[in-house]
């Protein structure tokens, strides 16, 4: 039985495809696209499939690309769990130049929701949330969520004696530092988030892990872990500081290193690992999922081996 639950409120149905040169007025040609499921919370879903395990996924659909978005993740390494709603389920375009190698990315908002959707969804949240488990908030909410909709999950997880893995973005997550009380279990931020929420440049890694202390001592979380890209990610609980990394890389696509990270993390703490050891084993996630193509996340036999070489120290 699953003790993980994703959520991806707002999903989009991704379509890739290639062409010779994008340029302007021109009808260009495409190559024949490619159709995926795409949220960030089936993102890690995916990612703990690959490492073996089989999350439940959370998502919130509707419409007839819905039903598209519903038949292609049918054959993935999850278990859905689907919550209807209505309008219509985005779409995301992405389309590759092969002269230049540049990646042109189109996404297109998601539905617009009432507050009573949000509170259905919440509710429905609850019904499937694994008692003493781990859930993972992952990605964009849809326009007319509430800002404050991580903070009211985090309070039902208390229900069920869950913990909350927030790995969000945006206006919610600055609403998180009006939160008085430490609800959030984990939370996880890159570079460019902790900045903008720090509202100062963090120079170096111990101005990162400085700022992961203030906010678990503003009641933000208990855990929060910040990447630092290429440099790998802190980590940050109990007055331990932790930093690790993996050895270098090629990087093919930087798409869906975060995901593949908090996906692997997520699965290891669920495994019973110590905190430095889901650090290792994320940052080594979000390394294998940036050597692959395009969309492709981490593959567990070259996530094991980047672990077994990388770096972890005290800071």
């Amino acid at each position: 039985m699953s003790n993980i639950l994703t959520v991806t409120l707002n999903p989009a149905l991704d379509l890739s495809t290639t062409v010779d040169r994008v340029v302007p007025e021109d009808k260009l040609r495409c190559d024949a696209p490619v159709l995926e499921a795409g949220g960030g919370g089936i993102n890690v879903a995916r990612a703990i499939g690959a490492m073996g395990g089989r999350a439940h996924a959370f998502v919130a659909i509707s419409g007839y690309h819905g039903q598209q978005f519903l038949d292609i993740l049918r054959q993935e390494p999850l278990i859905p769990e689907v919550f209807h709603t209505h309008g219509e389920t985005r779409q995301s375009l992405a389309v590759t130049d092969r002269t230049s190698g540049e990646q042109f990315r189109f996404v297109m908002p998601g539905p617009r929701w009432t507050p009573e959707q949000a509170q259905e969804a919440l509710e429905a949240i609850a019904r499937v949330t694994p008692q003493r488990g781990y859930l993972v908030l992952s990605g964009s909410q849809p326009p007319g969520v509430p800002l404050h909709f991580p903070t009211q999950l985090a309070a039902l997880m208390a229900d069920h004696s869950a913990r909350l893995i927030l790995d969000t973005s945006g206006a919610p997550l600055k609403a998180l530092l009006k939160v008085g009380s430490a609800r959030h279990h984990v939370l996880r931020l890159d570079g460019a988030e902790s900045e903008e929420l720090a509202g100062r440049k963090l120079s170096d890694i111990h101005a990162v892990a400085d700022f992961a202390e203030e906010l678990i001592t503003r009641g933000v979380a208990e855990v929060v872990v910040l990447a630092l890209g290429a440099e790998g990610s802190i980590l940050v609980e109990g007055g331990n500081r932790w930093h690790a990394c993996t050895q270098p890389v090629t990087v093919r696509s930087k798409v869906g290193a975060g995901d593949s990270f908090v996906g692997v993390f997520t699965w290891a703490v669920s495994q019973g690992a110590r905190w430095e050891e889901a650090l290792v084993l994320g940052v080594a996630a979000a390394s294998s999922a940036v050597t692959s193509d395009g969309t492709e996340l981490c593959r567990r036999d070259q996530v094991d081996e980047l672990a077994r070489t990388a770096t972890l120290r005290r800071i």
